[in-house]
């Protein structure tokens, strides 16, 4: 990846494959809005994001990891690596809720891992998601390649809706109640009275 501009934040997969239009008022309108879930996650990388490395049990650990991928143009930080004893880089990517299975954290996780193998030369099979509410750890396949395409998808809808500067209309559905922008996207009003406005009209068709 030749121009800088182009470079999308790893972070940012996890929020379009949440939700593109979460996505789109984050990385292109910088709107941001904290509530419970955020200000959770706040305290919790605040403690894993500083720059530290330490033994434990035997395993080198790395925290806040500086991570990046010339070929597919991603930037960003890993929460915690912990290389096994083979070597063998394993990100740990922490979340606030409890344990439970979301592809959009499994998206942001194996986009890590393939940023490792391309620093490191080395292949990057696992990882896991830290559930701090559960206190527990949920392991995700890495070398799936399902996954892995998933990510590469990701990482190209999220670069041509950057390069797009539109908003998405919003879903107003389940995923809206645990969005920390709820209150500033205003799904259900803008879903209901405004793209179902037979006076509408889209100013960018």
């Amino acid at each position: 990846m030749e121009h800088e501009d182009e470079w999308i934040p790893i972070s940012a997969l996890q929020h379009m494959a949440f939700c593109p239009r979460q996505c789109a008022l984050i990385h292109i309108e910088q709107i941001w809005e904290e509530n419970l879930y955020t200000l959770r996650g706040q305290r919790l990388h605040e403690r894993v994001h500083e720059p530290d490395f330490q033994t434990e049990d035997g395993i080198h650990v790395e925290r806040a990891m500086p991570l990046w991928s010339q070929t597919l143009g991603l930037t960003g930080v890993a929460d915690v690596v912990e290389f096994l004893d083979n070597g063998i880089p394993y990100p740990v990517e922490y979340k606030s809720g409890s344990k439970k299975a979301r592809e959009a954290d499994d998206i942001q996780l194996c986009a890590q891992a393939l940023c490792l193998e391309e620093m490191l030369g080395i292949p990057v099979p696992r990882g896991a998601i830290y559930h701090a509410a559960s206190k527990r750890r949920r392991e995700v396949d890495l070398a799936d390649p399902n996954l892995r395409q998933s990510v590469i998808q990701t990482i190209q809808a999220t670069r041509e809706l950057l390069a797009s500067q539109r908003v998405p209309p919003p879903v107003d559905d389940a995923r809206c109640p645990d969005c920390s922008l709820l209150e500033l996207c205003m799904p259900s009003v803008i879903k209901h009275f405004v793209f179902q406005d037979p006076f509408y009209i889209d100013p960018e068709p």
